[in-house]
Formats: structure tokens, sequence, C-alpha cells
């Protein structure tokens, strides 16, 4: 947390560790353990030990600004809050066809049941640690044969700068951000603990007139984020 040792770096060996510290094998295997659950380090195969904590990224209404998340030609928020910590972004990404899950249906104001929308499904990642979970579901009428549909990050900006292009500029977003335990495709895709928990985040955007355009779902683990809200009282 010091930065003694850098997020993404390879980890001092059990051996060092133990002759470092005057520590037996074993307490330092134990600690070695302990760090790994609390999503400090994790065992990569072939590549020791990797240190895998990321300090808090904010979020806030503020990340989604055309300022923050076209700031250095980023590709979107995420992006430039990865470059800000100094690490880099990475995407993998892949884009469909779907039927929407029922409550992204209603969201959008879609048919249930329907081939109706696009998704770009993201696992996102900071210098090789993954860290973000995100399927951004669109209106097929839409989105279908833009941007949205290829392959690869979009224009700098994300796909709200991209919606804005198309004549879609989004004014208002709603956010429920729950607690929970992954499930076992997000842990492994995460590369977390089964007994971490994660920030399930269900974002939906709004044009001025009140149309939803955008619906995205975020999975990630809760010590990597900082939620932040700022709003009138009465």
């Amino acid at each position: 947390m010091n930065g003694v040792y850098p997020p993404a770096t390879v980890f001092p060996a059990e051996p060092v560790l133990a002759e470092r510290y005057g520590a037996s094998r074993s307490l330092v295997n134990r600690a070695m353990q302990v760090l790994a659950a609390e999503g400090m380090i994790r065992p990569r195969q072939g590549r020791g030990t990797m240190v895998t904590y990321i300090p808090p990224m904010l979020h806030s209404p503020a990340r989604y600004s055309r300022e923050a998340r076209e700031g250095g030609q980023a590709r979107g928020a995420f992006d430039a809050e990865v470059r800000a910590a100094g690490l880099e972004p990475q995407h993998e990404i892949t884009t469909e066809r779907a039927v929407p899950p029922d409550d992204v249906a209603d969201a959008l104001g879609l048919a249930r049941g329907e081939e109706n929308a696009l998704v770009r499904r993201r696992r996102l990642l900071a210098s090789g640690i993954p860290v973000r979970l995100n399927a951004s579901w669109f209106p097929l009428s839409i989105a279908e044969g833009t941007v949205l549909e290829e392959e690869g990050p979009v224009i700098h900006g994300g796909v709200k700068s991209a919606l804005a292009e198309l004549g879609y500029t989004q004014t208002e977003a709603t956010e429920r951000i729950i607690v929970r335990p992954p499930t076992d495709a997000e842990a492994d895709a995460l590369e977390i603990s089964p007994e971490r928990t994660v920030l399930d985040i269900f974002h939906v955007g709004r044009t001025e007139g009140g149309q939803a355009v955008e619906v995205t779902t975020t999975v990630t683990p809760a010590h990597y984020l900082v939620i932040e809200n700022t709003f009138p009282l009465s």
C-alpha cells in the first residue's frame, strides 16, 4: 500500500522474504495466503507472484464528464483513471446482437425476449490486472451498423462519446449499486477469491428528452472503488 512493491510487479519469493524478515517459511507462506485472499497479490503460473494491489479509484458523477473521459485521448473514463494511476489500460472486447436481460430491456424500453439489442462485453485490465467486467447494452435500432458494433475500443471518449457522435448525447444517468459475492465465472475472470465481494453497478444513460440509450453493467472487486456522490439537500 506504501508503493514499495508497485502494482503489476513481481513480489519477492517466499525464501527471500523469510530471510529478509527472519521468519519461518511457514509463517511467510501463511502471510502470502492472507495477502492473496485480500486481493493484494496473485500467483501467476510461470511468472511468480504478482502485486495486484491498486489504489482504489474514485467512482463519482464527475468521471462521466466529457473532459474526464476524453482527456489525453483516453477511450473513456476507465482509460483516464488507469493512466492517472500510472498503469496501462487494456481492453478485451466482444460485441454481439443479443436478447437483453429483462431488467436491461425494461430500462431501454425494449420488448422482452427479443433480439433487439447490441451488447459490448469488456474485460478491463490495468497493466495485466483484471479490474472490471463491463457489458454495455444499446437498442439495436441505434447501434446497428455503427462503430458500436465494431470489435475493439471505440473512438476516444468511449461509448458515451460514440453515442454523442451518433446524435444521442446523454444528459442524465441513474446508477444502482449493490454489494454481493461474485459468481464462479466472475471470480475466474477477475482472478479473485470467491470469498471476496464485488460491486455490481447498473448504469442507465438518458438523452435530454429522457430516452434511455445505454445500459452498462459493471462488476468489480469492491476494494478497487471508492464511491462518492454530491447531492442537494432540502
